[in-house]
């Protein structure tokens, strides 16, 4: 089983494409703190056996704890004081009579430094492997995340911020590692030593003990009263901590556009007050989550000291020792102790809380592309393609695409253009699986595409974008980016195909040269080739060209078409169009007119007939040849 299963239950795929809030943002479902209890020792299921070796250091801790007052009561009572010791230690009085004391005194010394040893030896065991779980478990966690990001479909990156997803990733992962490592040791640390104590505490003095159980309650109550106002403002944290991460991400992005406007001052001052309203937001949340700490304390001390005037009296009157009360006075202030470490822990909860719900927002959106359990691999496809009555919407409310039938033969170069909005873009998305139709059924080489795996099919389509999207690394790891395993005469051969060879090997370390992040050291026309040049290492048989010499200019626009038409030979080609002449020798220009397939023809079909394409090229004709002149 996967290290991860438990994180989440399985998420299913919907077919109509749902849309989710922000993380965190939809109040319903709330996970309760038991949820999270709960929810944390689900995810350490897979490391038990450090769980176990966890559970049997805290039991040891926990005893040693419960065992630490006892050396002091012998000292003040039966060494100090006259008394004898007690019944399960009374072997020790025919050891050490009157005049030894000194001798049983230096025994309960070695005995405290051994209690003391065990219980920071086991304190030591159950942090380092709770740290060690803690570790393995946002780990899983955030592998888990990604994985499921990296299998939504594009309809989910439509509603949702880069900012936000990367805070939950990060800083709420984080946050729910801490919890684990920390805040629920300590809770389950204090719910034994709880136990423990008040066995204790009822064989010292039953009436005292009811009195601490009889305040414990309401101090919990108050506590809990607390906990959704806190979690409130926790959430308002974390929100405009979120908010804060975009405004730095989007300039830290977009840093060559901000200087070349000369915006540094804009974006300063966007994330001063991005910034701002997360301090005030974590000053309001400051308030109200140091409001119960004193009052329990103080509670606890008006307890403390009615044990001490109630106890004194008993002390006078040979009812209680003085080594007795002072135990119980150190085991009801243990005992008070998780109830004032639940209201400094109160933030931490409800920190930890608010990650969750924004984990599992995440987790638990239906924007999945959903495979089938018997999806079968394409193989090696031909490159048949078929729209049957497709359309399609990004917003129920606004369809793009109306009532698609289209065909497309094996080998064929088909140009796709049309008016700013009309679909383009989207007819070959859904080629690629990247969005589900909302009704009718696209096939490749007469099957369903929804009956191919998902990755099979994706290897079958090779893309060139409009903007070519280059990772940092090398030049060589850029193009056998979707073909690892190619090998070097693959990649040089593909390079040259694009003809990108020649300036690659003009660079200082040739195929090694590492590329800037988003390739902002190569200049436009450089980084298409690369483009190119990966789609011919992956060697698809179907090739998708999205407008992937609109920004370049004349010189590096003639030397990618080159490079394209080297890349197009005995592939299926579909090429998005803003400048027409891209497409003028086409075996078919589709075009699209708001979600509608307007017209198809060859260029020539297609200008004879004076429509909608025949309009914009003589229109793109007219203004290259007055920009000419």
């Amino acid at each position: 089983m996967n290290s991860y299963s438990n994180i989440a239950p399985e998420v299913k795929g919907n077919e109509n494409q749902g849309y989710n809030t922000s993380p965190g943002d939809d109040e319903n479902e709330r996970p309760s703190f038991p949820n999270l209890i709960f929810w944390a020792m689900g995810l350490a299921r897979p490391y038990r056996k450090s769980v176990i070796i966890i559970l049997i250091a805290m039991l040891v801790e926990t005893a040693m704890s419960v065992a630490t007052p006892w050396p002091l009561k012998i000292i003040i009572d039966n060494v100090v004081g006259r008394h004898k010791l007690p019944e399960w230690l009374s072997w020790l009085d025919s050891v050490f009579s009157n005049e030894n004391k000194l001798a049983l005194a230096a025994l309960v010394a070695l005995g405290y430094i051994a209690i003391t040893a065990i219980g920071s030896l086991a304190g030591y065991l159950d942090n380092y492997y709770n740290e060690n779980v803690a570790q393995n478990v946002a780990n899983d966690i955030r592998r888990k995340m990604y994985h499921h990001l990296q299998r939504l479909s594009l309809a989910y990156y439509d509603t949702h911020q880069t900012g936000k997803l990367l805070s939950t990733i990060t800083a709420d992962v984080n946050t729910i590692q801490d919890f684990s490592s920390s805040t629920l040791l300590s809770i389950l640390v204090d719910a034994l030593t709880i136990i423990g104590m008040l066995c204790i505490m009822f064989y010292l003095h039953v009436g005292f003990t009811l009195v601490a159980l009889a305040v414990s309650p309401f101090l919990l109550l108050f506590v809990a009263r607390f906990r959704k106002a806190v979690k409130k403002a926790t959430r308002e944290v974390r929100k405009d901590q979120s908010n804060m991460f975009i405004v730095l991400q989007q300039g830290l992005e977009s840093i060559r556009s901000v200087n070349a406007f000369g915006r540094q001052d804009f974006e300063e001052v966007r994330l001063k007050k991005a910034s701002q309203e997360t301090v005030d937001a974590a000053l309001r949340a400051r308030r109200v989550k140091s409001a119960p700490s004193p009052i329990v304390t103080i509670v606890v001390s008006l307890c403390t000291a009615l044990v001490l005037w109630y106890g004194a009296g008993l002390i006078l009157s040979k009812e209680m020792t003085v080594g007795d009360l002072t135990v119980f006075i150190w085991y009801m202030n243990k005992f008070f102790s998780p109830v004032q470490d639940l209201a400094k822990m109160t933030n931490t909860v409800a920190q930890a809380s608010v990650a969750l719900e924004r984990i599992q927002a995440i987790l638990g959106t239906d924007t999945i592309i959903p495979q089938k359990a018997n999806a079968i691999d394409p193989g090696r496809l031909k490159g048949e393609i078929s729209f049957d009555h497709v359309s399609f919407a990004y917003n129920p409310e606004s369809p793009v695409l109306h009532d698609i039938n289209l065909r497309i033969k094996q080998g064929q170069r088909i140009g796709v253009c049309g008016p700013t909005g009309s679909g383009k873009t989207t007819i070959v998305s859904l080629i690629a699986r990247f969005y589900d139709s909302v009704s009718g059924k696209v096939f490749i080489d007469g099957t369903d595409i929804k009956d191919y795996n998902l990755e099979g099919l994706r290897k079958q389509i090779g893309f060139v974008l409009q903007d070519t999207a280059l990772f940092y690394g090398s030049i060589r790891d850029n193009i056998a980016y979707g073909r690892p395993e190619a090998t070097e005469q693959e990649i040089i051969q593909a390079a040259k195909l694009a003809n990108a060879d020649e300036f690659i090997s003009n660079m200082p370390h040739g195929y090694d040269t590492l590329v800037g992040e988003r390739g902002v050291t190569l200049s436009g026309g450089q980084k298409q080739r690369l483009g190119i040049a990966r789609a011919v290492v992956r060697n698809s048989p179907i090739l998708i060209l999205d407008e992937p010499t609109a920004s370049l200019d004349t010189e590096s626009e003639k030397t990618v078409m080159e490079a394209l038409g080297n890349l197009m030979v005995g592939r299926t080609v579909i090429t998005i169009a803003h400048r027409l002449s891209t497409i003028r020798d086409a075996d078919k220009i589709i075009v699209l007119n708001h979600g509608f397939l307007a017209e198809e023809g060859t260029h020539e079909e297609l200008i004879d007939s004076g429509g909608i394409y025949a309009d914009l090229y003589n229109a793109q004709t007219w203004a290259d040849h007055k920009s000419f002149h």
